[in-house]
């Protein structure tokens, strides 16, 4: 299938790459000339892991950028918008979204065959349907549901294992206006095989992403709030505690050889200092924001969302056991990005932290493996000295405090065991063994 992308984002090329493996001729659009450059050398304008060798393998043969909207429309079979739809407060910002379709809908306006126009954004409720279509209209002159098509494909990719979520997906959700708009979508996943997917209409699609994401940053702050709880009771581990929960039968299935399956859901049921990243933060706000439209308010989600608005506190606290003042106090931060295997700055909860940890005029370094250069753009050098290496951000300080899942971190119990005194070290994830340092520091411990 002849296919265009409107988007080279994390979402739009990501899904150029991928689409163009499974065999389709891909055109991925940008109105950033130097991105599309970037891209037609086979390099990725972000990091993640298995990328850059897939838009190798297919740049040029099956998988080209341009900045030629119009061609790209008129040379393809179907086109998903893949544009950037950022939350303002108060409602999703569709400008990006609605440029492209009054372009796609002017482009279809010299087309003689039908075409399929799918939203890949995460967009609310409604808007496929109540916004894309009625400019795709007025600019072509054309008859949605005749003339063309109209779906609403979502994205379930996770940043750092995006690659195998995208080929190896755990649903297909089609969303459409009519049968032969969700049967051209469903076409071009003909590679893609053993997988559950889910017929529906654009408004349904579109709340399946929105609710899928709740879903996660709630589990997640249930898990902190109990992991708060633990810490004020004393003398109990949220990690235990979930270890019991995650072995519940409704978590776990029993094999008959014995061997315990744990799905991938019980990682979201962990205590740490809080989620970021471009996906959850601004999906539960677009949720409670749309609810208000309808009167249809949400206090559960808003909950969701104090609760890791406030985390980075829980980090602060640990500190202060130790620390009543945190006045010249040197810590490291260990880690960025929101997330391991990204360099993804978007909603990460270290930049709250350095800021409230600043605030109190704590003297801070800081290392990611690969979020450095995206961070220099957030943090001043006034406000925390991003280091190289995980021996030099280590050396010379009073704490040490863990923001991210990294592997690299595994390393810390060895490399600071020999310091005299040992730093304390606070645990903002739970990821290495409270038994493996000295002072020890954990949320929900």
């Amino acid at each position: 299938m002849q296919v265009s992308i409107i988007g080279t984002g994390y979402v739009g090329l990501v899904s150029g790459v991928c689409f163009a493996e499974k065999g389709h001729q891909v055109f991925c659009v940008d109105v950033d000339q130097s991105k599309v450059d970037q891209i037609n050398q086979g390099v990725s304008p972000f990091y993640e892991p298995g990328l850059n060798e897939l838009l190798e393998r297919n740049i040029h043969t099956r998988l080209k950028a341009t900045t030629d909207f119009r061609q790209a429309i008129l040379d393809t079979d179907l086109s998903l918008i893949a544009v950037g739809t950022p939350f303002d407060g108060k409602e999703v910002d569709l400008t990006y979204v609605k440029q492209v379709a009054q372009q796609i809908g002017e482009a279809l306006k010299d087309k003689s065959t039908y075409h399929l126009v799918v939203v890949k954004s995460t967009v609310v409720p409604g808007t496929t349907d109540q916004v894309v279509l009625p400019i795709l209209e007025a600019a072509s002159g054309k008859k949605a549901g005749v003339d063309f098509g109209v779906g609403m494909n979502p994205e379930f990719l996770t940043e750092g294992e995006a690659i195998d979520d995208f080929m190896y997906p755990d649903r297909i959700v089609l969303g459409g206006i009519d049968e032969q708009s969700i049967d051209m979508l469903d076409a071009l996943y003909t590679g893609f095989e053993n997988v559950d997917r889910l017929r529906t209409n654009n408004s349904t699609a579109e709340m399946i992403k929105y609710t899928s994401n709740s879903l996660l940053a709630l589990l997640i702050s249930f898990s902190n709030e109990v992991g708060n709880l633990c810490s004020a009771i004393g003398n109990t581990d949220i990690v235990e505690v979930m270890k019991g929960v995650h072995n519940s039968r409704y978590l776990t299935t029993v094999l008959p050889n014995g061997e315990r399956v744990v799905p991938p859901i019980t990682s979201f049921l962990a205590a740490g200092c809080g989620f970021g990243g471009s996906c959850l933060p601004k999906d539960v706000k677009a949720l409670i924001a749309h609810g208000e439209k309808y009167q249809s308010l949400m206090p559960l989600l808003d909950a969701v969302i104090q609760v890791n608005q406030s985390q980075p506190q829980q980090v602060i606290a640990r500190l202060n056991k130790h620390f009543p003042s945190l006045d010249g106090v040197k810590i490291a931060i260990l880690g960025l990005s929101f997330r391991p295997n990204t360099n993804d700055m978007r909603e990460t909860p270290a930049i709250p932290l350095i800021k409230a940890l600043k605030a109190q005029n704590a003297s801070l370094k800081a290392y990611d493996p690969v979020a450095n250069s995206e961070a220099a753009k957030l943090i001043r050098p006034e406000e925390a000295e991003l280091c190289n290496s995980l021996k030099e951000v280590l050396e010379n300080v009073d704490a040490i405090v863990l923001v991210t899942r990294w592997d690299e971190f595994k390393a810390v119990p060895e490399l600071i065991a020999q310091f005299d005194p040992q730093p304390v070290f606070v645990d903002g994830r739970r990821m290495l063994d409270k038994n493996s340092i000295q002072r020890y520091e954990g949320i929900g411990l």
